[in-house]
């Protein structure tokens, strides 16, 4: 279809469908374009034709479709995509440069939208959905923070309501829910955070696989200057934005546009057409206000006079059809745009219609978008509330303005009303860059005041690892620990560091930042107990690109939720941003922790020697833990199809990431019953080495250990390694846990004693093996048998 003339049904009837009309007209690829219904302004164009059909008479558009060889469909407005046009026109072979129903839903449900943020840990405000309003009400009135209030279902774009106070917040419920202001789409409501920043919106070309945004824009909801007055569809838009760098929309592609594009696909609705995404700038990073499925109006009316000369919308549009997007060129123009657009009285509220319009001569680089306009015995007259979008582009976003309001003087018709500080807010914040001359530590890619808001946001997490002995407080030079108020009567410190490893790789690439932290902790915990000593105090290092606050966030919760689990306190840590060593979205951590033991105490005893005939116990690991996980990369990696999105290939409950990150188990309150009892010889924790290289490592010169690997079952997660990397029993005992996390030496006559103290912790005890002398393994120091159970 590639090489055939197009011939393109456009549906819908707004100033967006006039400028993808416009700019398709342009491609010499495009035989002619239908708009059903259109509008005064696609009724005058040359290739263009309306066609007054509904945007949701799908059985007449199918007929007309058929009738005149249309080969390429494009829904404009939301309406028809999310009752289903893509799947109609499927049909009967059309290719349509639109979404399914299913993937529609990502504007036609709030509810359903930010349930898949969630689920695919995408940056948003925190919400809640209610379908009932008392529960809503009561909600509402139980906190005391700012809300944006939302209409689920599609209120043509104005189902959103910003109020200012907890009276602002209730009213504007109740006219949604009860007073059904917006109709069935407010039968259920999301009621989320506000947050504080500027919007940006981002339109982008999707094929389901690649993304292409085009440059960022920012629109105009509030009806009068100054955003003040009632929320419309927009009265003005102007791109590229100052606030969006190059690695701002770096970020925004790699944690927003790539992962929602993914996402839909791995969930089984892949996106094809135009991906609007409504963003807020907060101090922690982008966040998703809201996605739309359809070019934005007026965006559209700035987004497409940029289009670079060498793109081809028409092409664009059946490459993203037909899945092949990232063989078409997709440039921009290097230039700014602004659009004004043109009200009639009394908008967003009653306003009356049919007045004449009269357009005189346009200055160059301007363009007159009709939205809201008929023609009628031959004369242009106004049918809508927005009625024209004046568009213009310059050299400078100064000039782009300028001209946009010189092509407004050109217009007229009776109460037409419009703002006159589109893109004030570049203006503002241009001014304001203007006055801050010379470099800063911010230019260099370090954010002190995104450091400091980390800290901020952390304390109460570093608080709830209080414990004797440390206050559990941040934010001064150093932490401090009280060892005489710990209880120590001859203490011996022991000191253990540790990083998390390649772990990190899959909790970037599936955005879950909250357990590796927790890995991190026990990594290095797990190494004190084994020496019998009760972790006392944690630090924490986390080097970074880009500090991403609420990423940073997430991880230092999984540190105190790790730091709760081992009874230490979390007493400071050092963030490092550091453009250039790392790149963006990447991050390490390492850990550092200190234990105490009473001298006479320490692991393996001295007192209490390892024999031959000591019974060998071992605890169940949680998974993988934190070690290995170069060779589970790799084993994932020659599995065709398999992804850390995927199905878990051994718990469809979960995807393959989520199973992965799994957290390492901490050991440590558990095994502190029997260590002060002397009931245990020696420990040792299963890392990095499996049993091979971990086991000696506390042993007499003279003794070894002989596993029976029957005496405990192998959990899925390995069996699958095995299988799937074809690795043998000598490579799974020697690289992996292989679901036995520690390993406790006893004496024998101690062995039913400690399983009870650790049964009454909830451990799972496994006797899994013996001490025998090395002559009696022929010189090994472990040797693994009973691996066939495996």
């Amino acid at each position: 279809m590639a090489s055939e003339k197009l011939t393109i049904l456009l549906v819908g009837s707004g100033g967006r469908e006039h400028a993808i009309a416009w700019r398709l007209a342009q491609s010499n690829k495009v035989e002619h374009i239908y708009v059903a219904p259109g509008n005064g302004g696609t009724a005058m164009g040359d290739k263009v034709t309306n066609v007054a059909i509904g945007v949701s008479d799908f059985a007449k558009l199918t007929e007309f479709a058929t009738q005149h060889n249309v080969n390429l469909v494009i829904p404009g407005p939301e309406q028809p995509s999310v009752e289903g046009i893509q799947a109609v026109f499927k049909k009967i072979g059309i290719p349509c440069f639109g979404p399914s129903p299913k993937a529609a839903m990502m504007e036609g449900s709030k509810t359903f939208s930010k349930d898949f943020m969630k689920k695919h840990n995408i940056p948003t405000a925190a919400y809640e959905n209610f379908t009932d309003y008392a529960k809503a009400k009561a909600y509402l009135e139980s906190i005391n923070h700012r809300v944006v209030l939302k209409a689920s279902g599609l209120a043509a774009g104005k189902g959103v309501l910003i109020p200012t106070t907890k009276e602002e917040s209730l009213a504007g419920l109740k006219s949604i829910m009860d007073d059904k202001e917006f109709g069935d789409a407010g039968n259920e409501v999301v009621i989320e955070e506000y947050l504080e920043g500027q919007e940006l919106s981002v339109l982008a070309f999707s094929d389901g696989y690649t993304v292409i945004p085009l440059p960022p824009l920012q629109d105009h909801k509030r009806a009068y200057d100054g955003d003040e007055g009632p929320n419309t569809g927009g009265m003005g838009v102007y791109a590229p934005t100052p606030i969006s760098t190059p690695e701002l929309m770096e970020t925004v592609k790699r944690t927003i546009l790539q992962p929602t594009i993914d996402g839909m696909r791995h969930d089984g609705y892949p996106f094809v057409g135009m991906l609007f995404t409504g963003l807020m700038l907060t101090a922690s990073g982008p966040k998703v206000l809201e996605y739309n499925v359809r070019f934005g109006d007026p965006e559209t009316e700035v987004a497409l006079p940029l289009l670079g000369d060498d793109s081809d919308l028409a092409e664009i549009m059946l490459a993203c059809a037909e899945g092949r997007l990232d063989a078409v060129t997709i440039t921009s123009k290097q230039a700014y745009g602004a659009t004004v657009i043109i009200a009639s009285g009394g908008y967003p509220g009653s306003y009356p219609k049919g007045k004449e319009i009269t357009i005189g001569e346009l200055p160059k680089d301007v363009m007159v978008f009709h939205a809201g306009t008929a023609l009628k015995d031959g004369k242009l007259v106004t049918a809508g509330g927005r009625v024209l979008a004046v568009s213009a582009i310059g050299t400078t976003l100064r000039e782009a303005v300028d001209k946009a309001y010189e092509g407004v003087k050109c217009i007229h018709f009776d109460g037409m009303m419009y703002r006159k500080d589109i893109a004030h807010r570049a203006f503002k914040y241009t001014e304001q860059q203007e006055k801050e001359t010379g470099l800063s530590y911010a230019d260099a890619g370090v954010d002190i005041d995104a450091g400091n808001l980390l800290v901020e946001k952390i304390k109460p997490l570093v608080k709830s690892t209080r414990r004797v002995g440390a206050d559990s407080d941040i934010g001064g030079f150093g932490g401090l620990f009280d060892l005489k108020a710990a209880g120590f009567v001859d203490p011996i410190l022991v000191s253990a560091t540790d990083g998390i490893g390649t772990k990190l790789k899959i909790a970037q690439d599936c955005r879950i930042h909250d357990t590796v932290g927790i890995d991190l902790v026990a990594m290095n915990v797990n190494d004190l107990i084994v020496q019998g000593a009760e972790p006392l105090y944690f630090l924490d290092y986390y080097a970074c690109g880009k500090l991403e606050v609420d990423v940073a966030k997430d991880f230092v919760a999984g540190v105190a939720e790790g730091c709760r689990q081992a009874g230490a306190a979390l007493i400071g840590g050092e963030t490092a941003e550091m453009p250039g060593l790392y790149a963006l979205g990447d991050y390490d951590g390492a850990g550092f922790a200190v234990g105490a033991v009473d001298r006479t105490k320490i692991l393996p005893r001295a007192d209490l020697p390892i024999q031959a005939g000591d019974v060998v116990l071992g605890l169940g690991s949680s998974g993988v833990h934190s070690n290995g996980f170069s060779l589970v990369r790799k084993i994932v990696s020659t599995q065709p199809g398999l992804t850390y999105q995927s199905p878990c290939p051994w718990n469809n409950e979960k995807t393959l990431g989520e199973a992965l990150l799994t957290p390492t188990r901490i050991y440590v309150k558990q095994l502190l019953p029997a260590i002060r009892k002397d009931l245990i010889k020696g420990m040792a924790h299963i890392t990095g080495g499996g049993f091979i290289d971990n086991i000696p490592r506390v042993m007499p010169k003279d003794l070894a250990v002989q596993l029976n690997a029957a005496g405990w079952e192998l959990p899925p997660i390995f069996k699958w390694l095995k299988q799937a990397g074809g690795l043998s029993a000598y490579e799974m005992s020697r690289t992996f846990n292989c679901g036995i996390g520690m390993i406790l030496v006893v004496n024998s006559n101690a062995v039913d004693q400690v399983k009870q103290l650790l049964q009454e912790a909830n451990e799972q005890v496994y006797e899994i093996g013996q001490v025998v002398t090395k002559a009696d393994l022929g010189g090994e120091e472990v040797q693994v048998n009973g691996t066939e159970a495996w």
